[in-house]
């Protein structure tokens, strides 16, 4: 079993309560150099599966490429892309049955764009899971007016085709919003929430 270095969230019970099965496809958008949840994933959804590990630093992929290739994970695919850019990951439309944001909607400069490209990848049925720091002083981690507290993020994913299902502690320091994605109305256009948008 792949350890991360960082226990400060379980990933594999968080992966299972936000629903992963076998043979699911999974997109971790800025999954890191560590792979924190690429690789339990890519346990979890098995061979008839795949995890997309989406970043855009070239070393931090690397360094999961040579992993996932030293360990035999098979199903792992790394992707470069900007993960605040609509449509610029090489991934097809709504072909994920969960997409993963953690501890980046805080980072993000273009939150807006995140949003919609992780809704962009979400299959109807599918999941989104959204992972931040709790507002609390922790040893690591960034300075706690940094953080985003769970009635903001919530404000970013609020669209007609997203359905809040779960909300739970993801370890002493971090929450998880848990979202359903409806089937999409064709009538209605993604909502892309600017930090303007928030301010009205």
């Amino acid at each position: 079993m792949r350890h991360s270095g960082n226990e400060l969230i379980n990933p594999f019970k968080t992966l299972e309560r936000a629903g992963v099965r076998e043979g699911d496809t999974v997109a971790d958008l800025g999954c890191g150099a560590l792979g924190h949840f690429v690789f339990p994933a890519a346990q979890l959804v098995g061979g008839n599966g795949r995890v997309y590990a989406v970043d855009i630093d070239k070393h931090a992929l690397k360094a999961v490429e040579r992993a996932a290739r030293h360990e035999q994970y098979w199903n792992i695919i790394p992707i470069w892309s900007d993960i605040e850019v609509v449509r610029a990951a090489r991934i097809r439309d709504a072909s994920c049955q969960l997409v993963i944001v953690a501890n980046n909607l805080y980072l993000s400069r273009n939150r807006g764009g995140l949003v919609a490209e992780a809704m962009r990848l979400v299959a109807p049925g599918g999941h989104l899971l959204v992972i931040e720091w709790r507002a609390c002083r922790t040893a690591i981690g960034p300075p706690p007016e940094q953080r985003m507290p769970p009635v903001e993020a919530k404000r970013y994913f609020a669209d007609p085709e997203l359905e809040l299902v779960d909300e739970f502690d993801a370890g002493d320091c971090h929450y998880a919003l848990v979202y359903h994605k409806t089937a999409p109305d064709h009538g209605h256009a993604v909502v892309v929430n600017t930090p303007a948008d928030l301010a009205e």
